[in-house]
């Protein structure tokens, strides 16, 4: 049977895809000339597929899985048409083309973007959003399947598999999210081999804020991690494996208890930093040991934060989970490996894929709180399909002075 090739609406304008405060509300131009002139990528003389469109399509791929490269710039063409500028933008550019002009965007630009983009979005008082005073943040980690190309396997490698390898290379993607309200506010993207601990140190310390409780599984801690994490001022709820000894120095009232964690390296314990562990089990889990948990936290003192109350909130940690399969699943369709053949390319597309995302996600934090909601009521797929549906033009980006996409 003969393979049905995938296509776009004819008319879709730019409303679909950069409009009505969907992509261009958190990659405006200026902001994205501004990043391309500080990196060296803004375009040097005219080009059928200007820099600043690039970066428009490298983010439209992402709300476009399935269709032909061809197709995604199309839309994204069309919608730029209108600015003033239109007739000389490459509608009909070619793969190779695409490719070319992707090449000289390279991925730097859409990562500078994103660290200037992502952020936490909760209002104060947000439901679901906040405990006490803090906002509540998970940080985890997960694979994405890129394509199987020599260069890609070379650089990001293959996790192991039950048998053998896995079929395809993949990327490590970690992830600091908002829980209240499925936000990325900060990642980093690397090979599979590095492992969630390196990638953290280097992500905690420019995007902790002291108005955090960041909640952590227990791949993460690590004595040297965790006064990395403490000394952003950020709170912390990290389960720790059960191994690591914790002896009793003080009972607490809410059935916590003080204790000292120590360096590896300091074999006679004496620059140890003061923990509260809160040991519980959940009473349905289907084994007594993955019903064991072992909590730790910097909040010393039970009055700010009550160990039961600690407990329930830590497993709001897999909200994270949610939104990695908001990437793998409802952002990428049917296509569950990345398109880009080169390393470079492969991260340039995660990147657009978290802008995206985050674009997609502030619309709906913003709904929510305009309807006094918490944000897990609204289904992230049906904001996919409204977003990529057609859109009044109106709210589309304000119209520039010719050759400002230049």
């Amino acid at each position: 049977m003969a393979r049905t090739r995938k296509t776009l609406p004819e008319k879709v304008d730019v409303a679909h895809l950069i409009s009505a405060g969907v992509l261009a509300s958190v990659c405006p131009r200026a902001l994205i000339e501004e990043v391309l002139a500080e990196t060296g990528r803004a375009s040097q003389r005219e080009r059928l597929l200007p820099a600043p469109a690039v970066v428009y399509y490298v983010m439209a791929l992402a709300l476009w899985r399935e269709a032909p490269l061809e197709e995604v710039l199309r839309v994204v063409c069309e919608g730029l048409h209108w600015l003033g500028r239109g007739s000389q933008i490459g509608v009909q550019a070619s793969k190779s083309a695409i490719s070319q002009a992707r090449t000289r965007l390279g991925a730097d630009v859409m990562h500078k973007l994103a660290e200037r983009v992502l952020r936490p979005v909760a209002p104060p008082g947000m439901a679901g959003a906040w405990y006490r005073s803090l906002r509540v943040m998970a940080l985890d980690g997960s694979g994405m399947d890129v394509a199987d190309e020599r260069a890609n396997a070379q650089f990001f490698g293959y996790p192991s598999a039950s048998r053998g390898q896995s079929a395809f290379p993949q990327a490590r993607l970690l992830g600091l999210v908002e829980c209240g309200t499925h936000v990325v506010t900060a990642a980093e993207i690397g090979p599979y081999s590095d492992s969630e601990q390196a990638m953290a140190a280097k992500l905690l310390p420019a995007r902790l804020q002291p108005d955090m409780l960041v909640l952590a599984d227990r791949n993460f801690y690590s004595f040297k991690l965790w006064q990395i994490a403490c000394a952003t001022g950020a709170k912390l709820a990290w389960r720790v494996k059960s191994t690591l000894k914790l002896p009793v120095h003080k009972m607490l009232a809410d059935g916590s208890y003080l204790s000292e964690v120590f360096s590896s390296d300091d074999r006679q314990r004496r620059h140890g930093q003061t923990v509260r562990v809160i040991d519980y089990t959940l009473k349905e889990s289907a084994t007594p040991v993955e019903g064991s948990y072992r909590l730790v936290t910097n909040i010393v003192d039970e009055r700010q934060a009550d160990a039961l109350e600690l407990a329930a909130l830590y497993h709001e940690r897999w909200e994270i989970e949610g939104v990695f399969d908001e990437f793998k699943t409802h952002l990428r369709a049917n296509s569950t490996v990345l398109r880009s053949k080169t390393p470079e390319l492969v991260q340039q597309e995660l990147w657009g894929l978290l802008l995206a995302h985050f674009a997609i996600r502030q619309i709906m934090t913003q709904a929510a709180w305009q309807h006094g909601l918490d944000p897990d009521r609204l289904s992230f797929v049906h904001a996919v399909r409204v977003i990529k549906r057609k859109m009044p033009q109106a709210a589309a980006i304000p119209p520039c002075a010719p050759g400002t996409l230049a």
